[in-house]
């Protein structure tokens, strides 16, 4: 879990890519990952050049808690915790840097059936404990976990939430939040890949869940909404 006492947040040193940073977290461990993830990770998102990738997710779920979440949610981190329903919809991800930002940033449309474009952006950077943080808006984060699995896949599990205000990082009790969420990244083809998302929460059970499978392109194209 995330320490219990308040961490100071300090900078960290840029890194150039998602692939980087999740070697040097793996350590060893990096190479037993899909020779496909290891490729996919390492291309670097250069500020002006972002990597995109198209796809639709087969799933879309979330319980009734989660649906009640998400809209309460929704002023602050909207899309984070999406409250609908719906299968076989396209989605956009784009892999993205900024100048002079240490950060690793990730924007996705949502084009769910009926309901207007839901976007969300998160960023993920290195802590200065060598921690994996994701952040998905107002401040508020998780740290990650990432572990490789005996086929190859990759895994990020949520390690605790914080709110990080005026540079400091306050935990989160867990029981205030929409759950751990674990994140499965298999390989499917060199260009395709398939990711499986959950959120299960302590005392309400799973309260997210979304399921999708992606290719890489080399120019964003126009999907019809």
């Amino acid at each position: 879990m995330v320490d219990s006492s308040v961490a100071r947040v300090t900078p960290a040193p840029a890194p150039p890519s998602e692939g980087e940073l999740f070697k040097k977290i793996l350590g060893g461990a990096w190479m037993g990952l899909h020779p496909d993830i290891r490729r996919r990770f390492d291309k670097n998102p250069l500020p002006g050049k972002a990597l995109h990738y198209l796809g639709a997710l087969s799933e879309l779920r979330c319980s009734r808690f989660g649906k009640l979440l998400g809209h309460l949610t929704q002023p602050m981190i909207q899309g984070a915790l999406i409250p609908y329903s719906d299968s076989h919809f396209p989605v956009e991800i784009q892999v993205y840097a900024r100048p002079d930002d240490p950060a690793i940033y990730k924007q996705r449309i949502y084009r769910l059936h009926g309901r207007q474009p839901i976007q969300f952006t998160s960023f993920m950077r290195e802590s200065e404990r060598g921690e994996v943080l994701e952040y998905v808006g107002m401040g508020l984060g998780m740290k990650l976990v990432l572990s490789v699995e005996p086929n190859g896949s990759l895994h990020f599990q949520s390690d605790g939430y914080f709110w990080e205000v005026f540079g400091w990082r306050i935990p989160l009790p867990g029981l205030f939040t929409p759950g751990k969420t674990f994140l499965w990244h298999h390989n499917e083809t060199p260009e395709r890949f398939n990711i499986r998302i959950e959120i299960r929460h302590c005392l309400m059970g799973t309260t997210f869940t979304q399921v999708g499978v992606f290719e890489e392109v080399p120019e964003p194209q126009a999907v019809s909404a």
